[in-house]
């Protein structure tokens, strides 16, 4: 049983913008970010957040579970940012007071949604009295950061008005001939995502399962879904006009079936992948090792495709 993943890759996107600062007047502007090479040279690049990448993923986790019948709380069943917080019966359930153990409540968080459960929530709010109560994410996303050389560019837009241009912009209402810029991005990103398919299910206080194996397992499951659907289709901004080029996807996928982590090594060093056999050689030769770590190089996006639908079907039997 694999007890967690992670991907490491190079995600090739193409006049995309997912994921932006805001806009100056009718500028949208967006997101650069700097960082250091291995050289110590300072490069400033477009990047993706690992906030939204984490809100496509859990967005495809969504349907996922409302296919195939998975345990949704009210709010996350209506895509609430509040998550659980946000469902007022889970909130209120009967012979919760200030009495009862926190334990209890996550207990009950765990056992009523899969989205909280894969994807963590803080629960704050009164439960008797008011509680603060961390459910750790088991998905870890890194920046989708773009490696030097990434370039973006202002595109001008012009709103079609058949009936002529009056009332443009700045005339504080969405009507007449408006003009707007836009970006779009283009390059090879650096890509890293961690699983823990260990935490699915279990107490983050009392480290218990609080979920019986068969549903554990169709979480796992639905979450290696959510990745490949998030990495073949990234929703986000502007896709109605804007629908990324999603050109090539090439890294290396670690498992691990012991407390040994799979490893993941950030595509911004280019020997990312040598690195990371190198980790693993390292680790199957500790003494606990066992050959538990193992690792699946992947060439394009339908190969990552096929090598995780493996491990889906894996995590699933």
């Amino acid at each position: 049983m694999y007890q967690s993943l992670s991907v490491s890759g190079l995600l090739t996107l193409d006049l995309h913008a997912l994921n932006n600062e805001g806009s100056e007047g009718n500028t949208m502007m967006t997101r650069m970010v700097d960082t250091i090479d291995q050289k110590g040279v300072k490069h400033t690049v477009n990047a993706i957040s690992g906030d939204m990448f984490k809100h496509i993923v859990v967005e495809h986790l969504l349907g996922e579970a409302k296919t195939h019948g998975l345990p949704l709380c009210s709010g996350c069943r209506a895509f609430n940012a509040n998550r659980i917080c946000a469902d007022a019966d889970f909130m209120k359930t009967p012979g919760w007071d200030e009495k009862t153990p926190e334990s209890a409540i996550l207990r009950g968080v765990l056992e009523r949604c899969v989205i909280d459960d894969c994807a963590g929530i803080l629960i704050t709010g009164k439960i008797g009295k008011e509680r603060s109560i961390a459910r750790k994410s088991c998905v870890e996303i890194g920046w989708i950061v773009g490696r030097p050389g990434t370039v973006t560019e202002s595109y001008f837009h012009a709103k079609y008005v058949p009936e002529g241009r009056g009332g443009g912009s700045g005339q504080g209402e969405n009507l007449g001939q408006n003009i707007f810029h836009r970006p779009a991005s283009s390059g090879q990103y650096a890509f890293v995502l961690s699983l823990d398919f260990y935490k699915i299910g279990r107490n983050d206080i009392t480290l218990a399962n609080d979920v019986g194996e068969s549903q554990r397992k169709q979480r796992m499951a639905a979450l290696v879904r959510s990745v490949i659907n998030a990495i073949v289709k990234p929703t986000g901004a502007h896709r109605n006009t804007q629908s990324p080029h999603v050109v090539d996807f090439s890294g290396v996928i670690a498992t691990s079936s012991s407390t040994l982590p799979a490893p993941a090594v950030s595509a911004l060093n280019t020997s990312y992948e040598s690195e990371i056999e190198r980790i693993v050689t390292a680790l199957n030769g500790l003494s606990i090792g066992g050959g538990a770590v193992a690792i699946q190089r992947f060439g394009s996006l339908g190969h990552f495709a096929e090598e995780m639908a493996k491990i889906e079907r894996s995590v699933a039997a």
